[in-house]
């Protein structure tokens, strides 16, 4: 017979040997929820957090700010066992970083701080900030192309363009009154500058000095920079067509490169028409310098295509161009009384044909994304005074339209004064969680991420349903979102 001690020993280490297989087992189940494959896509390095589909979000307490990654997988902004309770972004600190330039393509993103207008890298096989790439005032609208050659900045406190030449290893700054927006397409071969309250539309010209060979100042130029030996002109786009430009916001550049579509913001930005200004892109090159370069475009070289709904952002599947903006529209119960009213209007591409308008979300539009789900989604800001609010409908800044089925859905799904938004944020508005500023796509997760009033909400992209929040919510104020690992820049 075996003694009492003996069996007691026998229990204990079975005991002791289960246990341990369960750790290994969750070590094991921990270890492959966060392997990498072997050859990761692109090559793409595997990154220290272990997380493969990461979604940073941009932060500021009001006295200071971050980036903090999250588990765009699982919705969590801490690891599964707990062990791990945040993934910041090491090396980046900013008050205000209200804009992530995201280049996934290129495993890499900026990050724009309105408190002191840096443009800080950061590297996303390492996850850590990689220094300042550019500098500008604290109000600059901002544009970085692809290649990174050069940082271009609209500074309406000084009425400055500034371009950062990296190749050149030079900053030039052109004087260009109240200029506040500048846009960039993904070859850096047109920029394009926009004045507020204007009608005139800005393209840079670069005059390529051979200094054994220097060449003058532009004709027609507003400036040219540096003053001995220029380099940069600022050059107003002419038209022999007195309706051209109608308070000029945006640009969208086609996907081939051949046109760039001008956004006229008309009636909503103070003008009298909204539409697109549709111009080759080729007599806009910042290339194209010779002594006719402030001339006026070829006769026919331009086309206004009025958009009756008003237009501010815009984005193309390659048949159709999407635009979003608002218009105003009289009060049903009240003649005397209109408001600005949200729509997507859809364009042809071949002809130039305004074809459908929706009624979209209210407020100025300055997001637009595909998602999965046949889906596009439209984002603003300034929600809460238009026509949806003074109807008691829906007022929220989100809308998801179903590419297939042609409706739109504003999301949250909200009912004023009976169906409050799901997850509140501390805006004291049970119906409405504020301003849009963020937006991004999950790709092939079916889900869009976006920062909302201040804080992370997800949605579903099939249909629209909020993804519970408590789990990726931050304890601070979010201002922008972006998919680290999307196969695309495209992604937000």
């Amino acid at each position: 017979m075996f003694s009492r001690s003996f069996v007691a020993s026998i229990c204990g280490g079975v005991l002791i040997a289960a246990a341990s297989l369960a750790l290994i087992s969750c070590h094991n189940g921990l270890y492959y929820a966060y392997k990498f494959p072997a050859n990761t896509f692109a090559g793409r390095p595997v990154p220290p957090s272990k997380l493969a589909n990461r979604v940073m979000v941009s932060y500021t307490t009001g006295i200071s700010g971050g980036l903090q990654m999250l588990d765009g997988l699982r919705d969590l902004r801490m690891r599964i066992d707990n062990l791990v309770l945040s993934y910041p972004v090491a090396g980046y600190s900013a008050n205000n970083p209200t804009r992530i330039f995201n280049f996934p393509e290129q495993i890499t993103g900026f990050v724009f701080s309105a408190s002191d207008g840096t443009v800080i890298q950061i590297d996303y096989g390492k996850e850590t900030g990689s220094g300042i790439a550019a500098s500008f005032s604290k109000s600059a609208d901002v544009a970085i192309p692809p290649g990174f050659k050069h940082f271009y900045g609209a500074n309406p406190d000084t009425g400055q363009l500034v371009v950062i030449d990296k190749a050149a290893g030079r900053t030039v700054a052109l004087n260009i009154p109240n200029v506040y927006k500048v846009f960039v397409n993904q070859g850096d071969t047109v920029v394009l500058a926009m004045v507020r309250n204007s009608n005139t539309l800005y393209r840079l010209v670069n005059l390529n000095v051979d200094p054994a060979n220097p060449q003058s100042a532009i004709p027609g130029a507003i400036d040219c920079q540096p003053q001995i030996l220029p380099q940069w002109c600022a050059v107003p786009v002419i038209d022999n067509n007195p309706t051209t430009f109608d308070r000029p916001v945006g640009a969208y550049f086609s996907l081939d490169g051949s046109t760039a579509y001008i956004l006229n913001c008309g009636p909503e930005c103070g003008g009298a028409t909204a539409g697109l200004t549709v111009i080759p892109q080729a007599p806009l090159n910042i290339y194209n310098n010779g002594d006719d370069a402030a001339a006026p475009l070829a006769p026919g070289g331009s086309e206004f295509v009025p958009v009756p709904g008003g237009v501010t952002t815009a984005l193309a599947d390659g048949t159709t161009l999407y635009l979003a903006g608002q218009a105003y529209e009289t009060d049903p119960s009240n003649a005397s009384v209109s408001y600005f009213a949200g729509h997507l209007s859809t364009m042809d591409l071949a002809s130039n044909t305004i074809t459908h308008q929706y009624d979209i979300a209210d407020g100025y539009h300055n997001k637009l994304l595909f998602a999965d789900d046949n889906t596009l989604w439209i984002g603003g800001t300034g929600c809460n005074n238009g026509r949806q609010f003074h109807a008691g409908q829906n007022y929220n800044c989100l809308t998801r339209f179903d590419l297939g089925a042609k409706t739109a859905s504003i999301v949250p799904n909200v009912v004023p004064g009976s169906v409050p938004v799901p997850f509140p944020n501390a805006n004291q508005d049970p119906y409405y969680y504020g301003d849009l500023t963020g937006l991004c796509w999950v790709e092939n997760l079916h889900k869009v991420y976006t920062a909302y009033g201040g804080q992370v909400h997800a949605f579903n992209t099939a249909d629209g349903s909020e993804i519970d929040n408590q789990y990726i919510t931050i304890g601070a104020t979010a201002l922008d979102v972006a998919y680290m690992d999307a196969t695309t820049n495209e992604a937000n």
